[in-house]
């Protein structure tokens, strides 16, 4: 990751899983972003101690409240962040934040579709809109052509469950709405991907594999990647990217993956 060079980095859902290994490993990098904004729903509580002692050993790292199904709380996270920006851009917003509910074509109902989408689909929407201008800075200020994550960039983290041709682990589990919102937030990404180009904002949806998590393990199965590996592996992909990936749907090696 030498020349994945970056002011600022912000990832929601940060206290546990990908989320948290991904603020693990840009603060250990050997020129790590000045700022590292890591949001969670209860800072205070103790899913997110791991996430506290982290910011006790590095003063770059804000840990910031962020309940992604509530606009209001979305809207405050954003100022929080731009004061600590001082008036620099955010080079880099990571939408992690998701859940999964295991359901079934028969057993899906109302309120398991609508909170899986909310926080899935809705919630990454709302986020962007609210960190846009901030991005939106960062391309304007930086010096770079074309687009790149070091200059400004939306990473949506996805899943290989939401491709419509593959139907990736259906002999696992249906999970009917979790497959259903990341179908959407591919196309969302689709759709970022073609509103923000003009601002300098590259979109790109990425799979991380199937990683060992507490919503990537099951009661029969064990996921063969483990989280540090899939997390390293993504770091390395988005420093490659470029103009030619804006709206693509890939893996954590940066392979194409069908809609």
């Amino acid at each position: 990751m030498a020349g994945f060079i970056i002011h600022s980095v912000l990832v929601t859902g940060a206290n546990r899983g990908i989320g948290l290994e991904l603020v693990k490993q840009f603060l250990g990098k050997s020129n790590p972003p000045e700022w590292v904004f890591a949001t969670c729903r209860d800072p205070e509580g103790v899913q997110a101690q791991e996430l506290q002692n982290l910011a006790s050993r590095h003063p770059n790292l804000v840990i910031v409240v962020l309940e992604i199904t509530d606009p209001a709380s979305i809207k405050a996270a954003a100022v929080v962040v731009e004061e600590h920006l001082k008036g620099s851009g955010l080079n880099l917003l990571i939408n992690n934040a998701g859940i999964v509910r295991q359901s079934t074509l028969e057993t899906e109902s109302l309120e398991g579709m609508s909170l899986v989408y909310t926080t899935n689909v809705t919630g990454p929407l709302l986020v962007t809109q609210a960190f846009l201008p901030l991005l939106k800075k960062a391309a304007q200020g930086s010096n770079q052509k074309g687009l790149s994550c070091s200059k400004a960039a939306i990473v949506n983290i996805s899943s290989e469950c939401g491709s419509i041709q593959n139907v990736y682990l259906w002999h696992i589990g249906q999970a009917l709405s979790y497959r259903c919102s990341k179908a959407a937030l591919n196309m969302l990404t689709k759709c970022q991907s073609l509103g923000y180009r003009d601002n300098g904002i590259l979109s790109v949806a990425v799979h991380p594999g199937w990683v060992q998590t507490d919503m990537g393990n099951s009661a029969a199965f064990t996921a063969p990647m483990t989280v540090d590996v899939s997390v390293r592996e993504i770091l390395n992909m988005l420093t490659t990217l470029s103009e030619k990936d804006n709206g693509t749907f890939v893996d954590w090696e940066g392979k194409v993956l069908p809609w």
